[in-house]
Order: structure tokens, then C-alpha cells, then sequence
């Protein structure tokens, strides 16, 4: 199981100290796994973010930029990861939902408070982890919701992921892809495609037609596995 990254965003060293004492007792008594980041401001955070963190621990008042407004910025930028506040007043919880903040913690952080809400927060990861993988395009990395796939293609070297907004280019090998969304309903019509059994709408001969009206080859020496897979994906929705 990959270890969970977490970024931990506090001001006072205190206070951010005894949040770093805690997630290493966490690992200790419940066998867990981080990577963790520390940030003294909400600036510091968002200047250069990118998609790689599973749970942000932010604290709200700091003095560049406080975190209601480091979340703002995080949302634009990353839908997945889990947001948990840390603050001492109480007053701006409220404002965490214009966020989708998963919860917020008061100061000063308790013990088990603190491990009863980072328990909740990794549940919350896991299970979404299996719904999203995380995909390098150019120098970024983003996250993509694997209902939003359609198919996977590759063309010479290049990985394009079509999905129901668009398409990413992205860098890796089409067995690789295979591999990770082996548990998903993926499944490889030829050596080109990945397809989402969800879109596939029909097959005709030796085409799989899929929701969007593309039609995608299915190689002869595949297509007996892919119609048992596609029927037994069409049973499991039963």
C-alpha cells in the first residue's frame, strides 16, 4: 500500500511541531505510512502547487495568506485531495464548505480528537484513490476520475487519454496503464486501446462502438476475452 502525503500548513512552530509529533505517533501505533510536507504559510503552499497531496492540514490564520484562501486556490487547482482546518477560532468553520473541507479540528489539537479525524480522512483517501489515478502531462502532474475515461490510446510514443471533457497527453506506456486499471473495468481491445467498458455501447464485427459514436478495433485474437469481459462487466451492474 503507497504511503499517504500529507501537507501540513502552520505558522507558529508550536503548534506545527506537535501536528508533525502526531502523524509520527500515528504511524507508529496504527502501521502507517507518510510523506510529509510542512509549510509555514498558505503562499508557500500554493506558489507552486501541484496535485501530489492526499490530506492538507491547514491551519487558518496566518499572517501572507491565511488558509481559507490557500484552500480557494488549492480547489482551483485539485479537486481530490482531502482539506481538514486546524484553527483556533471556531467562528470560520463554517466557511469550509464553500471548500468542500472535509472537517476542521480547534486548537488546542487533542490527541484523539486528532486521530479520530486523520482515520476519517484516510478512509476517505483510500476510497477515492480507487476512483482516480494520478497522471504526469508535460512538467504537472493532475489527477483524473477514471469515470471520466472513455479510452486510452497510443500513438507512436505518446499516451493520449480521451476522456469526457477532452484529451491529455500524457507520458508512460499503454502496459503500464493496463496494469494499474486492471481492477477497474479497463480493457485492451488492441495493441492501441485501453477502452472503459462503461462507454462501450456495442460491438459490431470486429469494432467496439463506443458511447461517444467512435469506433475502436478489437484485434481477432482478443476479441473472445473482451466480449467476456464486457459481459461480465454488464452482469456485475445487474
Amino acid at each position: 500500500m503507497r504511503p499517504i502525503r500529507i501537507g501540513v500548513v502552520e505558522d507558529d512552530p508550536a503548534a506545527c511541531q506537535l501536528i508533525l509529533d502526531y502523524l509520527n505517533r500515528y504511524q507508529r501505533e496504527q502501521g502507517e505510512q507518510f510523506v510529509v510536507s510542512a509549510f509555514n504559510d498558505g503562499a508557500a503552499l500554493v506558489e507552486h502547487y501541484t496535485p501530489v497531496y492526499d490530506i492538507l492540514l491547514l491551519d487558518i490564520e496566518m499572517k501572507q495568506m491565511d488558509g481559507m484562501e490557500a484552500a480557494r486556490r488549492v480547489r482551483e487547482r485539485d479537486d481530490g485531495v482531502v482539506i481538514v482546518f486546524i484553527t483556533a477560532a471556531p467562528q470560520y468553520a463554517i466557511s469550509g464548505y464553500e471548500v468542500q473541507a472535509l472537517s476542521y479540528l480547534l486548537k488546542p489539537v487533542p490527541w484523539f480528537a486528532f486521530s479520530q479525524e486523520l482515520k476519517r480522512s484516510i478512509d476517505t483517501v483510500r476510497r477515492h484513490s480507487n476512483d482516480s489515478m494520478l497522471v504526469e502531462t508535460g512538467s504537472k502532474q493532475i489527477r483524473v476520475d477514471l469515470t471520466d475515461i472513455v479510452y486510452i490510446e497510443s500513438i507512436r510514443h505518446t499516451i493520449i487519454i480521451h476522456t469526457l471533457s477532452g484529451k491529455l497527453s500524457i507520458t508512460g506506456t499503454l502496459k503500464d496503464l493496463e496494469a494499474r486499471l486492471a481492477d477497474h473495468d479497463f480493457f485492451r481491445s488492441n495493441s492501441c486501446y485501453l477502452v472503459n467498458l462503461r462507454y462501450v455501447a456495442a460491438v459490431e464485427d470486429q469494432d467496439c462502438v463506443m458511447s461517444n459514436g467512435e469506433r475502436l478495433r478489437i484485434s481477432r485474437p482478443r476479441k473472445k476475452a473482451f466480449l467476456t469481459a464486457l459481459a461480465d462487466y454488464m452482469g456485475g451492474m445487474q
